[in-house]
């Protein structure tokens, strides 16, 4: 009996846990909280079914995410008995960093890629699971499913190695390391469609709902607490909103939508012309996300 396609990428991914589960000595898998975190938890659940999943799970906490997705990831840990681990930059708290007085550039750099490299250091990790998929952005198209990173997790996107007939190399030095992305060749709509399949929990901020958010640079951005300064001339509004991707409230933008269940949502994918990402600020400034991966950045 053939399998479907949703079963052929969740085998696929189920591999990928179990090959990196054996080869590795200390593999993690990082947790955004994201939908794409939230289906990589399923599968690696479903992996090491029914014993408990053989590696930690890490959260880089920049402060400023979104409050519902720290109450989800909270939950979720509680709910799954899960290893969790969370990392703040200390030097970046020392010194204040946030996204309205340092900018999108700065802050992602010291409080996202400069804090994960601080984890995955401090704690030796030899390899690191991510939600990253080829069709969200153009620089992670061409990445490998085991993205080779040098001793400084840098990433090199003409060093990397073949990977032909799903045969992955997992070699490494002493310092180096491997990012491993189990989700590489699904898309966005599998993610919807997987998840509504499989009744997965996701933060309720990517239904839609009556939101306050301010219209900044053409993107909205939700109110989520009283640290954002509103600009002269700028109004808050209460929008039907909901989110494609999510990050740091102050770096996501919103989308007008009245799709208030996952059929809403998977009905709106398959209209959808734009990427996901085109919601993210960190995206949009003067420093590539391949610059950025190049840096250390996932």
């Amino acid at each position: 009996m053939a399998l479907s396609h949703l079963q052929q990428l969740e085998a696929e991914s189920i591999h990928i846990f179990r090959e990196v589960a054996a080869e590795f000595k200390k593999p993690v898998m990082l947790y955004s909280i994201g939908k794409d975190s939230s289906v990589l938890l399923h599968l690696a659940r479903k992996a090491f079914a029914p014993g408990k999943i053989p590696f930690p799970l890490l959260h880089v906490d920049t402060d400023w995410k979104f409050r519902e997705m720290i109450a989800f990831r909270d939950q979720i840990a509680k709910d799954y008995n899960l290893d969790l681990l969370v990392h703040k930059n200390p030097e970046g708290l020392a010194m204040g960093i946030n996204p309205f007085v340092h900018g999108s550039a700065k802050h992602t750099d010291i409080m996202k890629t400069q804090g994960l490299k601080q984890a995955l250091n401090q704690y030796g990790f030899d390899a690191a699971f991510g939600g990253a998929r080829r069709d969200e952005e153009k620089s992670r198209a061409k990445e490998r499913v085991f993205s080779f990173r040098d001793k400084h997790h840098r990433w090199d996107p003409k060093n990397q190695r073949p990977e032909l007939w799903n045969i992955y190399n997992s070699a490494i030095n002493e310092g180096e390391s491997i990012r491993v992305f189990p989700l590489s060749n699904w898309t966005e709509l599998d993610i919807w469609l997987y998840i509504l399949q499989e009744k997965i929990d996701i933060v309720p901020l990517y239904l839609a709902k009556e939101r306050p958010v301010v219209k900044r640079d053409g993107t909205l951005i939700m109110v989520d607490d009283d640290r954002m300064p509103i600009e002269p001339g700028e109004l808050i509004e209460q929008k039907s909103v909901r989110f494609r991707t999510l990050g740091c409230y102050p770096l996501t933008g919103a989308i007008e939508s009245t799709a208030d269940t996952l059929e809403g949502i998977v009905e709106e994918m398959l209209r959808a012309r734009t990427s996901e990402r085109q919601g993210r600020v960190i995206d949009q400034d003067q420093s590539g996300m391949e610059l950025k991966k190049r840096e250390g950045y996932f």
